[in-house]
């Protein structure tokens, strides 16, 4: 069997898995969750059966598979993946190593307490932090070693049967606080001459300062951080070539290098990080952030097919994922600390220390139980749906729409027999915007799925006829063939052509007349 892989599908990049299209309706668990695979036992599997994923994002951490200098312990992956294949999910593997969230914080003792060995990015000359130089070679290198093994492993273990479908290689990388790293090494090569396959490729001359101004030390860490991790993810790759990523902590306001990590794989920074970490598929969005539309755009362009590892935690992550798939043809969508969303011993509200992440409606307070319904009944539907969704996907049969701010009213949607009038429902605290996806399975046949929203239908514009609704359905997909319910022709009609909170499908025909 071909591994997992990334390949065009009718012009538009697919994941392909088992050798066919593959769409992770995911969830990531928390950092810590999957150090220990009794708890992952007891506070994960069990919450995580009713989201209708079929997907995980689990961390493994180099301080556990490596606790002493060449002595390996791969038995939390081996547990894992084995977890994973009873759960009957894929997993997508996350390596903490070196770097995560622009931290040290995953490297074995032994590599942070030799701190001449394995020296430090420094915060100002002589100021050394608690991160890992990417200057530091020695370590770059025993990060990708012990990589190596991991994906050594994982091809002993899994590579018949492919639980393992995708790998993060470290979180979240950048330096923080500062621009740049300001340690001896870091200090020289950014008062050089910029090496020549930068100058050729960016056609840039002289020091990084002469050669990209205001972005020079952003320009530089993100060639250091590539180069870094173009080691590691080769070393891995060698071993075992699965799809790898890395994945962003996004450009924010107030929008200065070291408040986001520097030479982290922003937007901003992808022609660094796309020519020089080749070995790395694609670069990936944690969007956290209320313009979720903005870096989707920015992140799906052509040669980065988009996957979000990483998304915000409220209800509103139940309409978004309709706008990612629909809109950008996602490969992934996937909330972060996915086990609390249908525990019922989670904390109902986030936490205040962890508000910064939250974008709630009106400022009103985020609550997890309210999100996993909706978003276990989301990935429900886009999954039986998912056939007519790849049939569709990139023509003007299928179209999404989104309310991105509470002033949209709504939108217009043009198909091959009518205009669609997409009414925006108001943007209410604890619910779901308006979200979804239209498909016009054939000439005058509409499947309407989402959340939200109110449709009214019309003639073509310019045309000279009238357009009417035959029949107004309710049902369900399944095996690829619409099955209906109820028909919906009486006073259910009258009151509109509706899709409620909850997410929902519907299916109408029309006619000319």
């Amino acid at each position: 069997m071909k591994l997992p892989y990334i390949a065009p599908l009718n012009g538009i990049d697919t994941l392909f898995v088992d050798e066919r299209p593959f769409t992770m309706y995911g969830g990531e668990i928390h950092n810590s969750s999957s150090s220990s695979l009794q708890y992952m036992d007891e506070k994960v599997w069990p919450y995580l059966r009713d989201l209708h994923m079929n997907t995980v994002i689990a961390p493994i951490y180099w301080e556990t598979v490596e606790p002493r200098p060449g002595e390996f312990d791969h038995s939390l992956m081996e547990g894992l993946v084995a977890r994973a294949r009873e759960e009957g999910v894929r997993l997508v593997l996350l390596w903490f190593g070196l770097w995560k969230n622009g931290q040290s914080d995953y490297a074995p003792g032994w590599v942070l307490a030799n701190t001449k060995r394995f020296f430090r990015a420094h915060l100002t000359p002589g100021n050394p932090s608690a991160t890992i130089s990417t200057l530091c070679e020695a370590a770059v290198n025993a990060d990708a070693n012990a990589f190596a093994r991991v994906m050594r492993r994982l091809k002993e273990i899994d590579g018949e049967a492919q639980t393992v479908i995708m790998v993060q290689v470290q979180n979240e990388v950048g330096m923080l606080r500062v621009p740049r790293d300001l340690c001896p090494d870091a200090e020289r090569a950014f008062f050089k001459e910029v090496p020549a396959e930068v100058a050729a490729h960016f056609g840039a001359q002289g020091t990084w300062r002469d050669a990209f101004r205001e972005d020079a030390s952003e320009c530089f860490m993100a060639y250091c951080y590539a180069k870094a991790l173009e080691k590691i993810t080769a070393a891995g790759r060698a071993e075992y070539p699965l799809p790898m990523f890395v994945n962003a902590w996004l450009e924010q306001f107030p929008k200065r290098p070291g408040v986001h990590p520097s030479g982290g794989p922003t937007g901003k920074m992808m022609p660094m990080w796309k020519k020089f970490a080749p070995s790395v598929a694609l670069l990936a969005p944690d969007i956290y952030h209320p313009d979720f539309d903005g870096f989707c755009r920015e992140y799906a362009v052509p040669g980065n097919p988009l996957l979000i590892p990483e998304a915000r935690r409220d209800v509103l992550t139940a309409s978004y994922v309709f706008w990612a798939v629909g809109q950008y043809h996602a490969l992934c969508y996937a909330p972060f600390g996915i086990e609390d969303f249908l525990n019922p011993g989670a904390q109902e509200e986030m936490p205040e220390a962890e508000g910064w992440m939250e974008y709630s409606v009106n400022g009103k307070p985020v609550s997890l139980r309210k999100t996993g319904p909706y978003l276990a009944r989301s990935y429900e539907l886009l999954r039986s749906l998912q056939e007519l969704i790849l049939a569709h996907r990139g023509t003007s049969s299928m179209q999404a729409f989104l309310k991105a701010c509470n002033h949209e009213q709504g939108t217009f949607l043009s198909f091959s027999t009518c205009d669609l009038e997409v009414r925006y429902a108001e943007m209410i605290p604890g619910k779901p915007v308006t979200a979804g996806i239209v498909i016009e399975i054939e000439p005058g046949t509409l499947l309407l799925a989402g959340t939200s929203a109110t449709f009214i239908v019309w003639p073509k514009k310019e045309s000279d006829t009238r357009t009417a609704v035959i029949s107004y359905e309710e049902g369900k997909m399944a095996n690829g063939q619409w099955r209906r319910s109820r028909i919906l022709n009486g006073d259910e009609r009258y009151r509109g052509i509706c899709l409620s909170e909850y997410p929902d499908v519907k299916l109408i025909r029309v006619y000319s007349f």
